[in-house]
């Protein structure tokens, strides 16, 4: 008995031992030097990992430098700052609550046993209209993803003004004789990043697949057109957004423009402009809203040209929306749901066209203004038409599988007396605001990423499980393989050749379905829209 009892001690003491050793935090080394991270719920996680020089002083303004490489081992165990930003959109909750112009930093969840596992990548750009926003947010928390068997990353970059202000003084001093698109080229550059170092923690840069929603869909797009990251990535998912479909300007007018942010500023040169305070310049621009810009550089033609011509980044991709993006109770802004009412909201986009667009969508009396019609009316001035123009595009000018989805799950009730925002955030409200339609923007984040949790705001059901475990499936097995389909989940067929493209439901019960109505509506919605911009 005593021999056995030694056996047992000796036997705990090895295991006690080896957990401690499988806890270690674990060091990895980069092209820059050793990082060193967290153990977390068996994951080798990487918080504030450097992708880029600080683009401070005489390099705000300038395209993101080469990272410059440290001696010993730096730490990553806390989120780098959040980008400058406003508090646009209520409480967008953040991991951090640094904010900072020094904000280029990636995340890293890694499920690597060992680090040479050659496990596919996952990058996440967030969103917030390219003016908000940050990897630290819980909703893009990668530990989900990572457990399935993927290295999952999120990536800052410059937002507002620091990251999209265009002026020709700052073309003047580029080497390429462009500005604007800060923001989109320090994505190109995370990514690169990614692809010559993530084999140190397990990933193979071979399989990166990079994903956003909102902004972060945008700028996913956008990637796909850029000289900058073409070929720097295998895979693409999208979540309600896209820069084709939209304004887009060339350098020139994107130049005026600056200018005349930098009167408004209270500015008379970019040296002035780069010795203001961060906090002070972010409040004086106050910039909501971000254009398309042809810089020549990130972006040499317009985006409806190279995805026309089929000169995109020739690879799978996976894009949806949610079916009530923008409820028409919104755009309304508090007016009686009126045809007349309607009218009078989109006509300073469609003018006497208004009309025919309203008739588009089936809105034939007051009582179907609140109704699907009038639903899919606002959301497609919103997000929907670029994403779907976007899935039609690419299915065809590319021989890659296009697979499209429709987020269908309203979330629950709130548990406090708020109202939803945009992207994500929401605001005190006096009285407990109503169950939403349908999924509206951002709505989907947390599904899809798997982190209903971090968000307390919503009185989570089992349902928005079910739906969330079913969205989650169909990214991984996308990320790991091109195609989302797998055991357990409804055949999910790609839209390439289909004549009414095949379109995947998401909620409660899922299943594809097609909308020969609907495809119609967006294609003639779209004719109206784009004799718009021109």
């Amino acid at each position: 008995m005593k021999q056995i009892s030694k056996y047992l001690c000796l036997l705990a003491a090895i295991l006690i031992a080896a957990c401690a050793s499988a806890q270690h935090n674990p060091r990895v080394n980069t092209q820059y030097g050793a990082l060193e991270g967290l153990y977390k719920s068996g994951l080798n996680v990487f918080l504030g990992v450097p992708y880029a020089q600080p683009p401070v002083g005489n390099l705000r303004w300038v395209e993101p430098q080469p990272l410059k490489g440290w001696q010993g081992v730096r730490q990553a165990k806390d989120y780098g700052p959040n980008p400058m930003q406003e508090d646009l959109y209520g409480d967008m909750a953040f991991n951090t609550k640094k904010m900072s112009e020094d904000c280029l930093y990636l995340n890293i969840w890694s499920p690597a046993k060992n680090f040479n596992e050659k496990l596919p990548v996952f990058i996440y750009f967030n969103g917030g209209g390219l003016t908000t926003g940050s990897g630290s947010e819980p909703r893009y928390d990668g530990a989900v993803l990572a457990r399935k068997g993927i290295v999952t990353i999120t990536a800052n970059y410059r937002e507002g003004i620091f990251g999209f202000f265009a002026h020709k003084d700052l073309s003047k001093e580029s080497s390429y004789k462009g500005s604007g698109n800060y923001g989109y080229m320090d994505q190109a550059a995370a990514i690169k990043w990614v692809k010559d170092n993530i084999a140190a923690f397990g990933g193979d840069p071979n399989r990166i697949t990079i994903m956003g929603e909102s902004a972060g869909s945008r700028s996913v797009s956008a990637q796909m057109v850029s000289p900058l990251s073409k070929g720097n990535f295998a895979q693409a998912m999208g979540s309600s957004a896209a820069v084709v479909g939209s304004k887009v300007l060339t350098l020139k007018e994107a130049e005026k423009a600056g200018e005349e942010l930098m009167k408004k500023i209270g500015c008379k040169s970019i040296k002035e402009m780069r010795a203001m305070d961060a906090t002070e310049l972010t409040k004086k621009a106050h910039m909501t809203s971000v254009p398309v810009v042809i810089d020549g550089h990130f972006m040499v033609e317009d985006p409806n040209e190279t995805y026309a011509k089929g000169q995109q980044a020739q690879v799978p991709l996976l894009v949806g929306f949610n079916n009530c993006e923008f409820p028409m109770m919104w755009r309304l802004g508090g007016k009686a749901p009126t045809v007349e009412n309607v009218k009078a909201a989109i006509a300073p986009t469609f003018g006497d066209k208004a009309g025919e667009v309203v008739n588009i969508f089936g809105i034939n009396s007051d009582a179907d203004v609140l109704k699907d019609g009038g639903n899919w009316l606002s959301s497609a001035m919103f997000v929907v038409y670029p994403t779907w123009k976007w899935s039609q595009m690419h299915r065809a000018t590319c021989s890659q599988p296009v697979y499209r989805y429709l987020f269908t799950r309203a979330r629950p009730d709130m548990r406090e007396n708020k109202e939803a925002m945009l992207a994500g955030g929401t605001r005190e409200s006096t009285k407990k605001a109503p169950r939403m339609p349908g999924a509206v923007h951002s709505a989907d984040i947390e599904y899809e990423m798997g982190n209903l949790p971090t968000n307390r705001v919503y009185d989570w059901e089992p349902e928005d499980y079910a739906a969330s475990n079913v969205f989650i499936d169909f990214f991984a097995n996308f990320i790991k393989t091109g195609n989302p389909n797998g055991l357990g989940l409804p055949e999910w067929t790609p839209t390439n050749g289909q004549a009414v493209p095949p379109v995947m439901h998401i909620g409660v019960e899922s299943g594809q379905q097609t909308d020969a109505q609907l495809e119609q509506r967006l294609k003639q919605y779209g004719e109206i829209f784009e004799a718009t911009l021109k």
